[in-house]
């Protein structure tokens, strides 16, 4: 894991997603985190500790213009 000035949250955090991409996989949809959270496409994250955070879809219709 990296360190930054200021610190970067932690994966406990709610606002865990603004930690820097350190490695990118688009074509496999997910990307490493500073933190060393994996996050996924779909919005589900994986913690360095193995816990899971599911998937947070917005709900409601999908508006197409």
């Amino acid at each position: 894991m990296l360190t930054h000035q200021p610190s970067m949250p932690t994966p406990d955090s709610a606002d865990r997603q603004d930690a820097v991409i350190v490695s990118a996989h688009p074509e496999q949809g997910w990307s490493l985190l500073s933190d060393g959270t994996i996050v996924f496409d779909d919005t589900g994250a994986l913690l360095p500790d193995g816990r899971v955070v599911a998937p947070h879809r917005a709900v409601g219709p999908l508006v197409v213009a």
